[in-house]
């Protein structure tokens, strides 16, 4: 086997709206996203970050922003478009480590709630799920409260792949 490591990073801007969507949980709050999709930070930056280690592209390449079929989808679909990907390399998750960076809203509550969410979408045990969330302090667009982003980092195992080598035959002046 052989083990692979993805990073993936999201930003959304905040808009009109009473609730936003973070790893799969309705949280409510005094603001919406503005997304093409649902704009989960959250499940955006982890499908980019499986997608990262199983050297697939992102998130944008599979379901293009310019694509009217993805307007306002659930990001869970693209989250299992991304496990099915690494299920048919009969790859396994190892773990998934997700931070929201924004000042608001307030997410202690409901990380068990996202972890359990997860564990459910994708059929890996609870326990492959770490999230947490922090500020930036005041500092930035997150500290001014003008939107939310999330990073996710993912560890994944798969099949060891036989490395295919080509030796390159030249004609070297100075041999």
């Amino acid at each position: 086997m052989e083990y692979r490591i993805g990073n993936g990073f999201d930003v959304h801007k905040f808009g009109p709206g009473n609730s936003i969507m973070i790893c799969g949980i309705k949280i409510p709050f005094d603001k919406g996203v503005i997304a093409h999709s649902d704009g989960d930070v959250g499940l955006h930056a982890l499908v980019d970050a499986i997608l990262g280690a199983l050297s697939s592209g992102d998130i944008g390449k599979h379901f293009p922003p310019t694509d009217t079929a993805w307007a306002g989808a659930s990001s869970e679909t693209f989250l299992n478009y991304a496990i099915e990907l690494l299920k048919t390399k009969n790859g396994r998750l190892v773990n998934a480590d997700i931070t929201i960076i924004g000042e608001r809203p307030k997410l202690g509550p409901y990380r068990d709630v996202m972890s359990k969410k997860l564990s459910e979408v994708t059929g890996f045990p609870n326990h492959c799920f770490n999230i947490k969330a922090t500020t930036t302090e005041g500092l930035g667009f997150t500290g001014r409260s003008e939107g939310i982003a999330a990073m996710a980092s993912v560890s994944i195992e798969l099949p060891k792949q036989e490395e295919h080598t080509t030796t390159l035959h030249h004609s070297y002046p100075f041999s």
